[in-house]
């Protein structure tokens, strides 16, 4: 019987039980063993409280330890914090501002926001809406139980967040020192590609707000190092990795209004991509192979190279079949990548594509062909 995947929950709402319980710690003069946070949905969760302490009479501060649950999260079991201080009536009254009388600040490992394109504009702590609104919910909760007003001040912190951060792309989108604090519902939907899309489409609203024009899409690591040593003119806000998101990635930069898109890939998501697919994890192998081997009957009219690439067991022992004798077969495959890519992106985009070899050089590119 299959496992079901366990849901977890954002650092957006690790923040806001961290901030309630260093709240309820100074208002009631004990650690709560967990607190109970409304997410955006509305729905209701209690979280472990890990840590508290008084760090004066009116100012205390809280950790919960982050759960990811089933979702491979690189914030997972990160412990996230929230220093919490009562501020004095006039104190309080100084303190006010859109929030009411709660200051929401990042402290030590939240990134703070270096470029413009962001939700949140460059200068502010790393620190979406979604959040701020849950912190914000729980900290009036509380108050309202206690029936106090005091003006409320809370410093989000993740201890080892800039240490996190260097296995993300947030200095990429220029959110230098630390994590961002994120979640649009509050929780984490194990395997979900909410927060890949989430990435792409903060990446490309970075290379469109730094006046990039053009951007680089490629799939990962790998195909980006070779891009950025390809167009090494271009920013680095330019270059954006899609995973197997093709047809969203496009359709979130045209709707950007980003005028010229370049799609680098290697051969075997080039060859599904080729094909029209949506989304490449999804399609299968066997059947880009089949379509390839036709292509290759057709165009090179050689029926030994179609049985061969019938037989391969891979798209890269395909591409060893046809590279570098068989240029035709690539230029055919790129060719329809950029077909596939003006499909999903609308006729005012203009659309490149270059499908590299696995050493790194260009086995095709459209803007030569």
């Amino acid at each position: 019987m299959k496992r079901r995947l366990k849901t977890g929950f954002t650092t957006g709402t690790a923040a806001a039980a961290a901030a309630k319980a260093a709240l309820r710690y100074l208002l009631e003069g004990r650690m709560p063993s967990s607190v109970n946070i409304e997410l955006l949905t509305g729905d209701k969760i209690a979280i472990a409280v890990h840590h508290c302490e008084r760090t004066a009479e009116n100012q205390a501060r809280c950790t919960v330890i982050k759960d990811a649950g089933d979702d491979p999260d690189v914030t997972h079991k990160a412990e996230i914090g929230a220093n919490v201080t009562i501020q004095t009536p006039e104190a309080g009254q100084a303190r006010r501002n859109h929030h009411g009388g709660i200051h929401i600040r990042g402290g030590v490992g939240v990134g703070k926001i270096t470029k413009p394109g962001l939700e949140m504009p460059p200068g502010e702590p790393a620190i979406n809406s979604g959040p701020r609104k849950m912190i914000n919910q729980a900290i009036k909760d509380t108050l309202a139980k206690h029936d106090s007003q005091c003006g409320i001040s809370v410093e989000v912190y993740v201890p080892r967040g800039a240490e996190i951060a260097k296995k993300t792309l947030n200095a990429r989108l220029g959110i230098l020192g630390g994590i961002s604090i994120l979640g649009t519902t509050g929780l984490v939907r194990p395997m979900s590609h909410d927060a890949f899309i989430a990435t792409i489409d903060s990446a490309l609203s970075v290379a469109r707000a730094s006046g990039n024009n053009r951007v680089v899409l490629t799939t990962g690591r790998r195909s980006e190092r070779y891009a950025q040593k390809l167009w090494a003119h271009l920013p680095e806000e330019a270059f954006v990795q899609i995973g197997d998101f093709f047809k969203r990635s496009l359709e979130i930069a045209a709707g950007l209004g980003l005028e010229r898109i370049t799609v680098a890939v290697f051969f075997g998501k080039a060859l599904k991509m080729a094909q029209g697919v949506p989304h490449t994890h999804a399609a299968k192998s066997r059947l880009t192979l089949d379509k390839l081997s036709a292509w290759a009957g057709q165009i090179a009219g050689q029926s030994n190279l179609s049985r061969e690439i019938m037989s391969a067991n891979t798209a890269r022992h395909a591409f060893d079949m046809v590279y570098p004798h068989h240029p035709e077969v690539i230029a055919q495959v790129g060719k329809k990548v950029v077909s596939s890519a003006a499909a999903f992106a609308g006729k005012k985009v203009q659309i490149d594509c270059v499908i590299f070899n696995y050493e790194g050089k260009a086995a095709f590119d459209s803007a030569k062909n």
